[in-house]
């Protein structure tokens, strides 16, 4: 199985995903992870990738050009599926995990701040998961 881990952060990964099981199944071929910073896909000088609402309200909200432009450079492959990983979705429990482990990819965004743009999980995302 292939994952993309799109994030902020692809160093917080880099530890838990080397020991134990996920460790193993790296080791042995069965799993392959890689971490995408989509900040290297914002194009102004200082690599925003945060904004306020639209429409107004609190806190921040993560921009969907540089998300969708790591999507676009990193395409979802044949029978994967893209979920966005977000406390109001739905809980992740044991016949999920089984569906998702059964797919040839996985595509995962990590949420950040208020969380992502609507546009996003509109047009990319398949499913939100908590």
């Amino acid at each position: 199985m292939q994952i993309d881990l799109f994030t902020l952060f692809p160093a917080f990964f880099e530890s838990p995903l080397s020991v134990s099981l996920p460790g193993r199944a790296i080791r042995d071929g069965v799993l392959a992870v890689r971490c995408i910073d989509f900040r290297k896909y914002a194009t102004d000088r200082h690599r925003t990738v945060d904004d306020t609402p639209y429409g107004g309200g609190p806190g921040m909200l993560l921009r969907p050009e540089p998300i969708v432009a790591a999507f676009e450079d990193n395409p979802l492959p044949t029978g994967g599926r893209r979920i966005y990983l977000t406390p109001w979705g739905r809980p992740l429990r044991q016949p999920l995990v089984e569906e998702l482990a059964a797919l040839p990819a996985l595509q995962m965004l990590c949420g950040r701040y208020e969380g992502v743009d609507e546009r996003v999980i509109d047009g990319w995302i398949d499913d939100c998961i908590s």
